[in-house]
């Protein structure tokens, strides 16, 4: 297990397209060095496919997943909060949930995949995605929000089959604490599932080591080593 959340060796990696709900979407795929492993799909956060979200592509697959970056936004990234705004709130959350059950779909049957199931990580607008595609998709074995934002209503969980490992900082002013314990009980009502939602001295994308006035190393390197070991744990 990698003790460093920072990318250090060479997977193989390359930009993928793949068919979404009767459209093309296209993607960034990182294999692991042994050629195969379980399937992890990365949910961007709501400046778009950045650096950051490739690097921790290719991190979970120096990790022995085969990871899969779905672009939500069609090659845009966002270079300030109002454009990351815009770029949200115009993608409908049933439009992207459809778009990352089809990249469920094909990371499920790329041969390099062991796993019957996949996992899912998101951070920030992702990490709410990870949650409505659990919600909406029993092929998530398991799902790992980081500060996961919620746009509009919860979604319903009594589909739910995914096991959830979620990360929150404890200075996040765009996630109250007390949202956590609404979250964790709707999720136990619907499902019988107990989410383990943690929380950290930490901000709002303390993960992002390409916002050094946001990162937290010692949250993140907490966070990366217990979501590492999650993952291995429910898809292997």
């Amino acid at each position: 297990m990698s003790e460093s959340p920072r990318s250090t060796g060479n997977p193989v990696h390359q930009n993928v397209t793949f068919p979404s709900s009767a459209a093309t979407a296209h993607g960034y795929l990182a294999l692991p060095p042994a050629g195969r492993g379980p399937g992890v799909i990365v949910i961007q956060e709501w400046w778009g496919l950045t650096d950051h979200i490739a690097d921790v592509t290719r991190r979970l697959a120096e990790e022995g997943f085969v990871a899969l970056a779905p672009d939500l936004y069609g090659g845009n990234v966002a270079h300030d909060s109002q454009e990351a705004l815009r770029l949200m709130r115009d993608l409908p959350v049933r439009r992207g949930v459809e778009l990352l059950s089809g990249a469920v779909d094909y990371l499920l049957d790329r041969p390099e995949v062991t796993s019957d199931s996949v996992g899912a990580v998101g951070f920030c607008m992702g990490g709410g995605f990870v949650l409505y595609l659990a919600a909406a998709e029993p092929r998530v074995g398991a799902a790992v929000p980081f500060y996961g934002v919620i746009q509009g209503d919860l979604p319903d969980f009594s589909g739910l089959r995914a096991e959830i490992l979620g990360h929150y900082g404890e200075r996040d002013e765009s996630i109250p604490l007390e949202s956590l314990g609404e979250l964790r009980q709707k999720i136990k009502e619907q499902s019988g599932i107990d989410a383990d939602l943690r929380t950290y001295p930490a901000g709002h994308a303390f993960f992002n080591d390409g916002r050094p006035e946001a990162h937290d190393p010692h949250a993140s390197e907490k966070a990366w080593s217990s979501t590492v070991e999650f993952l291995h744990r429910r898809l292997t």
